[in-house]
């Protein structure tokens, strides 16, 4: 049974990072997510490649519970000897703005990504997951979902309803071996921080630097291992010490 390993949008920044590692480290054939950014997706299959490992592409907006169910659906019933065991819901999208003008296209759109894409990809897998005594879900949330973020209500909203069903969903399928963790960034080096001022936000994180990437990954990977068998229902702060 061949072991698989599903990261939504896997094809940049963190994502990408998580889909090397947990194929590099775990020995998982990863499935990379991806909404829009094709060429992307492609180029984070290739480093996959380039280290011996193998993967594939799967095109479908975790916010669509319809086309979620239905890639997913046909790639299930074109792999019937391999298994889904960990999950990493990394999909996420920013729309910042103050409160009093945030449009509610702008809301809705990051809810949607965030705590609906959760459950859509979720929700699908996780008989399975029980059904076979094993798995691993993963939820990459934020600081902004701990201490809040002003121009980030929207953000923060979904993030803090993410960790809320991390920790309530860890407690229905502990049983089943079946362990549900959360992992939030701070300042990460990704595109989406990209046009971010570090030289000035540096100083507000007191290892005086943005984090990599990697760092993150390499969490995931622990959290996605055997080691990791015994941490269920945990947000698991990787932020340079910004919110100690």
């Amino acid at each position: 049974m061949k072991k698989v390993a599903l990261v939504t949008g896997g094809s940049r920044g963190i994502g990408k990072a998580i889909c090397v590692q947990l194929a590099k480290e775990l020995g998982y054939h990863i499935l990379i997510n991806y909404q829009s950014n094709k060429e992307a997706a492609l180029q984070t299959l290739n480093e996959l490649n380039l280290h011996g490992k193998t993967g594939e592409i799967l095109k479908f907006d975790v916010a669509n519970q319809t086309e979620t169910q239905q890639v997913l659906q046909a790639w299930k019933d074109e792999n019937l000897n391999a298994k889904v065991e960990v999950i990493v819901n990394n999909a996420g999208i920013t729309r910042d703005g103050l409160f009093m003008w945030m449009e509610k296209n702008d809301w809705k759109s990051v809810i949607d990504t965030s705590l609906d894409g959760f459950y859509h990809v979720t929700q699908f897998f996780i008989q399975d997951l029980l059904r076979s005594r094993y798995g691993r879900i993963i939820n990459l949330v934020s600081v902004s979902g701990l201490k809040g973020n002003p121009g980030q209500i929207n953000y923060s909203a979904a993030k803090g309803a993410v960790i809320a069903a991390t920790k309530s969903l860890a407690q229905e399928v502990a049983k089943r071996n079946v362990t549900v963790n959360a992992v939030a960034p701070g300042f990460i080096e990704s595109d989406m921080t990209a046009e971010m001022n570090q030289q000035e936000l540096k100083k507000m994180i007191p290892t005086n630097r943005f984090g990599k990437p990697e760092e993150v990954a390499h969490l995931v990977a622990f959290l996605a291992s055997e080691k990791a068998s015994y941490i269920t229902g945990e947000v698991i702060n990787i932020n340079g010490g910004i919110y100690s």
